[in-house]
């Protein structure tokens, strides 16, 4: 994994990158392991900073904390600037939510509580235009290079291009995990180990046995259907036993957790 990710890193850096080329979605097609935070920073010189230490991809979440949809596109600019790909997780599994979070100029989005095949099909087509969905069609936006193209191969490329990432959440998604998987155009399959934790009545112990049993047959049997799967990881060791059990989308840990750990850290080993 680490050679593949170098390589990938000295070759975007400064390479000046445009919105959305699909880059993300190339890799996950390909097998390959990608890895990248939440961010609830509304902050562009984070989303750089992130993107320059070597992240694939960042997930901006307006579903948990303060980011509204013109810090989201902020940070949209900022990460493409340095080649990491931007993911909006919306706050629910809406139509109008997922269509701002992809006009905008995001390389996909993120739904959360995709309990049954019906909430899977909704979140698709939502995401897709058709002939796959029915998202609101806009070519004046920043998705669409602003008209400067006038539209041309626009849809297409966006149905080919935009990830769409969907959470399984609960004990619900999980038993219905085998028809959600029937749905075409989700491309990563998301197990929240938090909410999951909560739905088997153990909030917060992600690493219980009992937790870990159900993320592992879930990524399994996902995996044996040829999907992609992706999950959160609070630290490294935890990101490591995912990467494990066949994980390909790791997000791992937050932006400001992230920072006050290192600053913590500084603290400590100063001795002040």
């Amino acid at each position: 994994m680490a050679h593949i990710r170098d390589g990938h890193l000295k070759e975007r850096i400064g390479a000046g990158f445009v919105p959305n080329e699909g880059r993300l979605k190339k890799r996950l097609k390909a097998g390959e392991v990608v890895v990248g935070p939440f961010c609830i920073i509304p902050s562009m010189a984070m989303v750089e900073a992130l993107g320059r230490g070597g992240m694939d991809f960042l997930i901006i979440d307006t579903e948990h904390g303060p980011i509204d949809m013109q810090s989201a596109q902020d940070m949209c600019i900022a990460a493409d600037n340095v080649g990491v790909a931007p993911i909006v997780r919306v706050g629910e599994n809406h139509e109008s939510l997922i269509l701002r979070a992809l006009d905008i100029g995001s390389a996909g989005v993120q739904i959360p509580q995709i309990n049954t095949v019906d909430d899977a099909r909704s979140a698709v087509r939502a995401a897709k235009y058709d002939p796959i969905g029915e998202r609101g069609l806009s070519i004046f936006t920043r998705a669409g290079d602003y008209f400067e193209h006038e539209g041309e191969g626009f849809i297409e490329k966006q149905n080919d291009d935009t990830v769409v990432v969907v959470h399984i959440e609960g004990q619900r998604g999980l038993d219905n995990l085998d028809e959600i998987m029937t749905v075409d155009g989700i491309d990563v399959l998301f197990l929240g180990p938090y909410d999951i934790s909560q739905s088997l009545g153990m909030p917060g112990q992600v690493r219980d046995k009992k937790v870990e049993d159900a993320i592992r047959k879930a990524a399994a049997d996902a995996r044996a259907q040829g999907r992609a799967v992706g999950s959160y990881a609070k630290d490294v060791d935890m990101g490591k036993w995912l990467l494990d059990i066949g994980v390909q989308y790791l997000s791992i840990n937050v932006d400001a957790t992230i920072y006050m750990q290192a600053c913590r850290s500084i603290v400590e080993r100063l001795g002040a």
